[in-house]
């Protein structure tokens, strides 16, 4: 309040509606697709129990070999990205992480192990594992990944590190997929066909930028409903 002679003169403040937002509004949306994506993750791990023991049994039948199947993938941005030795700065594009899956193909031969894609008629593939590629059974492990913090249900498929840094330099804005947790499903998975050329690849980074740009508590919901019929009905893609 100041005060000229026998006049008062009262500052008036006005607040934007953008003012009145709480500060930290875009860190509540994060937690709260956070917490909706840990409890999925864990009634989905107690629901899926009996088809997961299933599973199990049937691939360590099928043929020799592990149940499960472990890769290392690219995740999350981080600010320090680098892996391994810090000293030589290997920009890897996120921060490294091993993904579970039930194993559908039969074990490489040491030496035989490569970083390439696997196509729909690939003769390592056995045939209980397509039918758990087809219907994403193999995926469920990757509940687990979902709890121990490394991706989420929806977010942009995770890619091994070899196949990531290749991708990076075809697609420009491959790496803007990292600013998010991957996850299990997300909109390319449930809109776009399988992979064969890098231009499919290129719709699908296109798809995650957009979920990313508008990516909410309801969008990850409306997604986790339309991947049901992907599962079911064998829509939409991997």
């Amino acid at each position: 309040m100041t005060t000229f002679g026998l006049q008062t003169v009262t500052p008036v403040i006005r607040r934007s509606k953008a003012s009145s937002l709480p500060a930290d509004h875009p860190h509540r949306q994060e937690g709260a697709r956070r917490a909706l994506n840990v409890a999925v993750a864990a009634i989905g791990l107690v629901l899926a129990a009996p088809v997961m023991l299933g599973v199990a049994v049937a691939v360590k039948l099928s043929s020799p070999g592990p149940i499960f199947y472990r890769q290392r993938r690219v995740g999350l941005c981080t600010r320090s990205t680098h892996g391994g030795n810090h000293r030589r700065k290997v920009d890897l594009g996120g921060k490294p992480f091993t993904i579970y899956k039930f194993r559908t193909m039969r074990v490489s031969k040491p030496g035989q192990e490569s970083q390439v894609w696997a196509s729909n008629n690939d003769p390592r593939i056995t045939p209980i594992g397509g039918f758990l590629r087809r219907t994403r059974l193999d995926e469920l492990p990757q509940l687990l990944n979902v709890l121990l913090g490394d991706m989420n249900i929806v977010g942009p498929r995770p890619e091994q590190p070899e196949i990531f840094k290749n991708l990076r330099n075809e697609v420009p804005s491959y790496s803007a997929r990292q600013r998010v947790r991957p996850g299990i499903t997300g909109r390319a998975q449930i809109t776009l066909a399988y992979d064969s050329c890098i231009d499919d690849v290129r719709k699908k980074v296109a798809a995650d930028l957009e979920y990313i740009e508008s990516q909410s508590f309801l969008e990850d919901l409306r997604i986790m409903a339309l991947t049901a019929p992907v599962m079911v009905f064998r829509k939409g893609s991997r």
